[in-house]
């Protein structure tokens, strides 16, 4: 049972121009960890999309022309207000998606980080004046938001990735209706109570939750109020999401599959390089977009490896309830996402591979995955290829560094990649000969308000973030130009 401070911020209806609208069918959030019901929550039609779309039109007029310490104040409120009802969320959180509760609370310092950030980004929206060749007209650039924005959201992190999108377009000045994932749109719901209460004028934030997002989305790439699409999850969907937007030259930013590496070289500092890998693969139960998805070991260091990361699934994972404080590993999303990873582990090990640990389900639950290493790993196995999205570390040796890039490039996607080495001239090299969107030597926490973040090739097309001009993405920029001067 869901037990709140606040029952309040339990929210199952949309949010739509400032009030709770409620929908004609429903359906159930449950949790992953015991498959109890969290709650029933109400989905919306056509009709309340189009609504909710011309409501944040009506609103962005009047929202863009808030000055940026204005629209900055109420992020501010926002943050102030997720700080009161930390434990709450953070309950929430863990209920809908059985991630443990500290990686719950991490995830709203993520919220706190961005909030702080853009409340004080959008007055650093600068344009530019240029010296005009000619000395009758005068030039000048200026940016201005988009207008109203459709996100789509994903379900393993279901409150920072809500406020990555949206913080940034808030301090622009955009507005902007939202569809959380399915399986996880309490938080969603939870962060527009707070928005309510912080003040933000009506259908500035609208929230869709829906069970069949092919309704929602095919209006949110379609409408033509809607000026940019911008959503994280599958590749899959992202290539039918931005066929359907290209049709209405909507501008878009796509966060998509990932099939991150990481390299360990033969001169890195071992013990770092395995406790840094180990704590990033089984965070979320393996269900991190940039997660590593395959372990480049080289052969002389291969074995030493592989019996060390074993020896920290012995020593430290603990599955169970996300809300016990000593469980560290949770449930699989759903039946879907554990299938998958059993489907990969079979073929892995019909090609070759080893299976080290693990290898089947929990008697936790049914949709526990008991931790697993597979060695002796190879180009042919579906694993070396595909997603896994679940607790599964799969090493494959290699012999140079040439072979190291040349696998770890091997891939349709570009999201992350990952390098352990001490040799200054390798750091240089790899980092730049890695095709992906961020890289991380000697650590794999690469995630910051300040960086830009976004895949290369298959991963997206865009980025979030970043220290400079990170508003950019949410604006149109306009040239300027005064004549008859003279």
């Amino acid at each position: 049972m869901l037990k709140l401070k606040d029952p309040t911020l339990l929210k199952t209806q949309s949010y739509i121009n400032g009030n709770w609208v409620s929908g004609t069918q429903s359906f159930k959030v449950y949790n992953p960890f015991d498959g109890t019901l969290v709650a029933e929550v109400t989905e919306v039609s056509k009709k309340e999309t189009i609504k909710a779309i011309e409501m944040a039109q009506n609103a962005f007029i009047s929202w863009k022309n808030l000055t940026a310490e204005e629209r900055g104040s109420y992020l501010l409120k926002w943050e102030k207000l997720i700080h009161k009802h930390w434990d709450d969320i953070a309950t929430i959180l863990t209920h809908e998606v059985g991630k443990p509760y500290e990686q719950s609370v991490h995830e709203l310092m993520g919220n706190v980080g961005f909030l702080n950030w853009y409340a004080q980004e959008g007055k650093r929206l600068h344009g530019h004046t240029l010296q005009s060749p000619d000395p009758n007209r005068r030039f000048m650039t200026i940016r201005q938001p988009l207008g109203v924005l459709g996100l789509i959201t994903p379900w393993n992190f279901p409150s920072v990735l809500v406020v990555q999108k949206c913080a940034p377009a808030l301090a622009s000045g955009c507005t902007m209706v939202l569809k959380p994932a399915e399986d996880t749109p309490l938080s969603a719901l939870a962060l527009a109570e707070l928005a309510h209460r912080a003040g933000f004028p009506p259908g500035v934030f609208n929230v869709l939750p829906c069970l069949d997002p092919t309704e929602v989305g095919t209006i949110l790439t379609s409408h033509s109020l809607i000026r940019k699409v911008s959503f994280t999850g599958s590749t899959y969907v992202g290539k039918k999401l931005m066929s359907a937007a290209g049709k209405g030259i909507k501008n878009i930013c796509m966060e998509l599959g990932g099939n991150c590496p990481a390299i360990i070289f033969e001169d890195a500092q071992l013990n770092r390089a395995v406790e840094s890998t180990f704590w990033f693969k089984f965070y979320n139960a393996g269900q991190c977009c940039n997660n590593i998805n395959r372990f480049l070991v080289q052969e002389s260091v291969y074995e030493t490896f592989a019996q060390k990361f074993q020896a920290m699934i012995d020593k430290h994972l603990k599955m169970g309830s996300g809300m016990d404080p000593s469980n560290n590993l949770g449930p699989l999303i759903n039946e879907q996402g554990i299938a998958k990873v059993e489907e990969l582990i079979q073929d892995a090990l019909q090609k070759g591979a080893t299976l080290r640990c693990g290898g089947s389900r929990s008697n936790m639950g049914p949709l526990f995955y008991n931790p697993t290493i597979l060695t002796n790993g190879n180009q042919n196995m579906r694993l070396y290829r595909e997603e896994i999205f679940g607790p599964v570390a799969a090493m494959y040796p290699f012999k140079t560094e040439e072979e190291a890039i040349q696998m770890a490039n091997d891939t349709q996607y570009g999201l992350g990649a990952y390098f352990f080495t001490e040799n200054i001239g390798r750091s240089f090299r790899v980092s730049e000969a890695l095709e992906a969107g961020s890289v991380g030597m000697n650590t794999t926490d690469v995630c910051s308000e300040l960086l830009p973040f976004g895949g290369w090739k298959e991963s997206g097309i865009g980025r979030e973030n970043s220290a400079l001009e990170s508003l950019n993405d949410y604006c149109e920029i306009k040239s300027v130009i005064f004549g008859g001067i003279h």
